[in-house]
C-alpha cells in the first residue's frame, strides 16, 4: 500500500487520531481553521473565459473533500483504488473501512475549517499559470487548465471529458506532485489510460505528460524562500540553533524495495533547497504518516521531534517538502498533531511550519516554465517514465507507460 504526497490522507483514514490541544503554541504562525476557511471563501472560478483552448493542461492531484459530507465518498474511492493499495476482498473491505473511518476523518476536517483547500489553491495556481503561458507561448495559446482529482470531483475522467468537449488539440497531463511515485502520479496516469482503454474511440487530443519535476530551479527557489521567511521569525538568538525538518509522506518499505523512485527524488529536492540556502542550518529529511504494523521508510517525523528535544534541540522548523498546497497533512498533522499537541508534550521551545507554496506568484512562474519547456521539448514524457519499477507488480503501469510514450506530437 503506497500512500504519499497528497495521498497522505490515507494515514488519517486508518489511524485512530490524536487528541488536539485547545490552543496553538505561541510560536505557531497560523490558525489552521482560519487559513482553510479563508481559502474556501476566496476560491476563484476555474475558467475566466469561454474561448476554445488550443492547449489543455490537466493538473493531476488526489484532491480532498471540500465539505464534511464529501468525506465518505472520498474515502470510498480511495479504498477502492487498487493502484494505491491492494486489500483482501477489496470490493467488500474497502466500503467497510470507508464507512467506519468517516466520522473520525470528518472530525479532523472540522478542525481545519470543514474541508480541504486543495481545489481552491489548485484553481488559483492554474489561473496564474495559464495567464503567464498565454504571454510566454503564443503559438500554443489559448491555454486552459483543468483539474483532475482521483477521489473527489472534479474527477480525472470528468476533466478528460470536458477537455474533449472543449476541442483541446494538445493535452498535457501535469502532475502536481514534484516527486514521482507509482501510488500518486502513477495512479493518476493509470486513470487516464483506463479512460481511453474502456472506450472504442481513440483520443481526439495529442497527449503528453510532465511526470516529475523535483529539482526545477523555480520550485527550489520557492521552497528556499519559504524556509528563509520562517527562519526569520525565530528569535534572533535562537535562529542558528534551529533544526530544519523536511517532512514528506512515508512509504511502506515493500514499495520502496520494488524500486519506487519517490525517496531519492524527495532527497534530491531537499539537497537542492539546502544548497540554495547555503546550508545555513542543520537539517534532516524525515517521513510522516506511517500507519499499520508493516515496516515503513523512516525516521518518522514525530519520533524525530521527540528525539531532538531529548537531545536539547528544541527549536524546530517543519517544511512540507513533497506538498505544494495546504491540505489535511499540513493543516492537521503538521500544524496540530505535531506542532501543537506533540510539541507541548515534549517541551519544544519554538516550533514553526514553513508555509506551503499555495499562492506564491513565483510558484505560478514555476508551473508556467515547466509547461513551456515541456511544450518546446516536443517529448511525450520523460525517459524515467518509460522505465517500470524493477519489481513492479501492477501490469497496468506497463500499458500506461506505453500509451504516453507512443503519443505522436
Amino acid at each position: 500500500m503506497a500512500v504519499l504526497g497528497g495521498a497522505c490522507r490515507l494515514v488519517q483514514l486508518v489511524r485512530c487520531g490524536s487528541p488536539v490541544g485547545l490552543c496553538l503554541s505561541s510560536s505557531l504562525r497560523r490558525q489552521s481553521t482560519a487559513t482553510a476557511a479563508a481559502f474556501n471563501t476566496t476560491a476563484t472560478p476555474e475558467t475566466k473565459e469561454s474561448r476554445k483552448p488550443k492547449t489543455g493542461i490537466l493538473m493531476l492531484n488526489m484532491g480532498g473533500p471540500e465539505k464534511l459530507e464529501d468525506v465518505h465518498d472520498f474515502l470510498l474511492r480511495l479504498f477502492m483504488d487498487t493502484d494505491l493499495m491492494q486489500l483482501p476482498v477489496q470490493n467488500k473491505l474497502g466500503p467497510f473501512i470507508a464507512k467506519r473511518r468517516t466520522p473520525k476523518i470528518q472530525e479532523q476536517y472540522s478542525k481545519i475549517g470543514g474541508g480541504s483547500p486543495i481545489k481552491a489553491w489548485t484553481t488559483m495556481q492554474g489561473e496564474g499559470m495559464v495567464k503567464l503561458l498565454d504571454e510566454m507561448c503564443p503559438d500554443t495559446a489559448p491555454h486552459k487548465f483543468y483539474i483532475g482529482f482521483r477521489y473527489v470531483h472534479p474527477l480525472t475522467e470528468e476533466a478528460i471529458e470536458l477537455m474533449e468537449k472543449d476541442g483541446v488539440e494538445r493535452a498535457v497531463a501535469f502532475t502536481q506532485y514534484p516527486q514521482y511515485s507509482c501510488s500518486t502520479t502513477g495512479s493518476s496516469l493509470n486513470a487516464i489510460y483506463r479512460y481511453y482503454s474502456n472506450r472504442a474511440d481513440r483520443p481526439k487530443m495529442r497527449w503528453s505528460v510532465i511526470d516529475r519535476w523535483p529539482t526545477h530551479p523555480l520550485l527550489i527557489e520557492c521552497f528556499a524562500e519559504h524556509v528563509r521567511n520562517e527562519l526569520d521569525k525565530f528569535p534572533v538568538e535562537k535562529r542558528d540553533d534551529v533544526v530544519i525538518l523536511f517532512s514528506a509522506h512515508s512509504l511502506p518499505l515493500s514499495v520502496v524495495n520494488r524500486g519506487d523512485p519517490y525517496p531519492q527524488e524527495v532527497g534530491a529536492t531537499v539537497q537542492r533547497v539546502m544548497d540554495r540556502l547555503g546550508h545555513c542550518n542543520p537539517y534532516r529529511l524525515v517521513w510522516q504518516s506511517k500507519v499499520g504494523p508493516m515496516a515503513w521508510l523512516g525516521p518518522q517525523t514525530d519520533e524525530v521531534i521527540k528525539g531532538l528535544c531529548q537531545r536539547g534541540k528544541r527549536n524546530l522548523l517543519l517544511v512540507p517538502i513533497a506538498f505544494t498546497s495546504d491540505h489535511i497533512e499540513t493543516l492537521h498533522e503538521l500544524d496540530i498533531e505535531y506542532s501543537q499537541v506533540l510539541g507541548e508534550e515534549v517541551g519544544v521551545e519554538n516550533i514553526r511550519r514553513a508555509e506551503s507554496l499555495n499562492g506564491n506568484p513565483l510558484f505560478f512562474r514555476a508551473l508556467a516554465d515547466l509547461v513551456q519547456s515541456h511544450l518546446q521539448s516536443n517529448e511525450s514524457c520523460s525517459r524515467q517514465l518509460t522505465l517500470r519499477c524493477p519489481l513492479c507488480v501492477n501490469p497496468t503501469c506497463a500499458q500506461t507507460k506505453a500509451f504516453f510514450s507512443s503519443q505522436k506530437l
